[in-house]
């Protein structure tokens, strides 16, 4: 049975108790200010999305960059970011502001406000989103992406342990299973939320829970601060909000999310009168597999690759440059839309797949989410990771094979059937091979793979030796069908620099603030068109200790 609520009112309400939520409602308790923190889901949920992340973050000149021999700055790392988001409208006021805020974060007290609270990262910089070519454009001129040490509940727990302390002191209450289905306006002002109670539910974190109602409710703030996700879960609306510059929306794509990851307080928001910006900006992957031992419905799981897989479309034809492994998400998404088909291929060897396949989700890395040293150092012996190996043998996208005729067979029975030639395939490799015999050449995508291993961390860990891959010694050889996994809303509502949302003339609604996904991780949007990689959840703890603050502060 669901405990009633003991209190009907407090200084703040939190809608969402994400790694957003978590943040804002620690916040608001840190300054004194009482807080009621609302999720619909059951508190073995805690910590949203965030708990399933690999727990990437975004640092600019870190300790660990430096010691990497990595040479970055706040002025390269804002380039890098302008480059990339290309704002280009009117509505892009606020983004902007937040994007250059974000950036001055994480270059400043992000590490150290982190460390403080217990958090750890691990000591090889990650190269994500490695760009499209050029130094005005998108991607991360150097390796940004800092790995927590512990994964995605490794970044959940410090605010966890915060939110928990202030609850054990009374000022906070959870109210798990309570759904938001309207936001109380007054005067202009909003000041409270109702909804309903749904049963209890001790389903297994990730599954779908009931949505069974069993009595309604009306709790009452000074302030509410709304942080529930993004859209991710709710294939309908993702299609809805497609653009029509990456193309025609995909008919099958598999689920990076849960289900209620569905984008309802959106809408709920702006009928109590906020404004949502950039709905059509998003970011999806093109890497996703079909989780051979799924969580929630249609699990999709990312594969983080190394730049040395050969990248093709559903027909086998070669995908063209910058579009490689690792180097452009929505370019490539755009491009793989215009070929007819919702699918693609990575085609490599077992030399490569033990070297550069790394699987997103705190789930697939047990080594760094445990903490495991052990099992982490058994990731530079031969063979690939567990996980990987459990894909490679389960998964349904996985051919695995000892000759090319084998290969291409698979890829026929396991993709649509006819569409790859082994004699077309075969002298796609055998040309690309013929380019390994020098350290340079004209393939960009070869020059691109020995430039990586020029950094120290993609040698050691990161890029496989390059190689032919028709020599037998680098067998077998693979292909991985590659689904398009939805992913994260880039926009959504808009606020200010104090996470205060906006109405339609550009004023703050009274009462109202927003933080994580639901308001693009800051103003409806501060990536633009494209994410660098590492920046959603530390938009979800930028966005939510801003917004924390600033309901906090302006209690009376």
């Amino acid at each position: 049975m669901i405990e009633p609520v003991p209190m009907k009112s407090a200084d703040v309400i939190v809608v969402g108790a994400g790694l957003a939520g978590l943040t804002a409602a620690a916040e608001a308790a840190d300054a004194g200010r009482s807080v009621l923190l609302l999720d619909q889901e059951p508190e073995q949920s805690l910590g949203g999305q965030a708990f399933w992340s690999l727990g990437g973050l975004f640092l600019v000149d870190s300790p660990e960059q430096r010691r990497m021999g990595i040479k970055d700055s706040h002025e390269l790392a804002l380039q890098d970011w302008m480059g990339s988001a290309q704002f280009d409208r009117d509505e892009d006021h606020w983004p902007r502001q937040w994007a250059e805020a974000y950036v001055d974060f994480a270059a400043g007290e992000k590490r150290s406000w982190l460390h403080e609270m217990g958090h750890r990262i691990f000591p090889v910089v990650g190269w994500a989103e490695r760009g499209d070519g050029r130094a005005e454009g998108h991607g991360n001129s150097v390796p940004r992406f800092h790995l927590t040490w512990g994964t995605g509940p490794g970044v959940v727990a410090p605010f966890e342990r915060r939110v928990r302390e202030h609850a054990d002191a009374g000022r906070i209450v959870f109210c798990f299973r309570h759904r938001v289905d309207e936001l109380v306006v007054e005067s202009g002002a909003v000041v409270g939320v109702r909804g309903r109670v749904l049963e209890p539910s001790d389903i297994e974190r990730g599954k779908a829970s009931s949505r069974v109602e069993t009595d309604d409710f009306e709790l009452r703030g000074q302030a509410v601060i709304v942080t529930s996700g993004g859209i991710g879960g709710n294939h309908d609306l993702v299609r809805k909000s497609w653009p029509a510059r990456l193309g025609a929306p995909p008919k099958t794509m598999v689920a990076g999310v849960p289900a209620h990851v569905d984008g309802r307080m959106i809408g709920i928001t702006e009928a109590a009168g906020a404004r949502v910006i950039n709905p059509d900006r998003m970011w999806h992957y093109v890497e996703g597999l079909r989780n051979w031992d799924p969580i929630w419905d249609n699990h999709g799981i990312r594969i983080l690759p190394g730049p040395s897989s050969l990248w093709l479309d559903a027909t086998g034809k070669r995908l063209p440059a910058p579009y490689f492994p690792g180097f452009d998400t929505l370019g490539t998404l755009a491009h793989l839309r215009t070929t007819g088909h919702d699918y693609s291929w990575f085609v490599l060897t077992q030399k490569i797949i033990e070297k550069e396949f790394a699987l997103s989700g705190s789930e697939q890395n047990p080594d760094i989410t445990g903490k495991d040293i052990k099992l982490l150092l058994s990731r530079v012996r031969p063979g690939a990771p567990g996980p990987i190996e459990a894909f490679k043998q389960h998964g349904e996208d996985f051919v695995v094979a000892d000759t090319l005729a084998e290969l291409v067979a698979g890829m026929n029975r396991v993709g649509d059937p006819g569409l790859i030639s082994e004699e077309s395939l075969r002298s796609l490799i055998e040309k690309r091979d013929r380019e390994i015999d020098n350290p340079y050449g004209k393939d960009a995508q070869i020059t691109a793979m020995h430039g990586a291993r020029n950094y120290r961390g993609d040698k050691l860990i990161r890029v496989a030796t390059p190689h032919k891959m028709l020599d037998p010694k680098a067998g077998p050889l693979i292909a991985v069908r590659l689904n398009i996994l939805t992913r994260k809303t880039l926009g959504g509502l808009e606020t200010d620099l104090s996470g205060r949302c906006l109405t339609s003339s550009g004023e703050p609604l009274p009462g109202l603030y927003a933080a994580g996904e639901v308001n693009g991780f800051g103003g409806g949007g501060m990536h633009g068109y494209n994410a660098l990689e590492g920046t959603f959840l530390g938009g979800c703890l930028f966005s939510g200790r801003t917004a924390g603050r600033a309901a906090a502060a302006a209690c009376g």
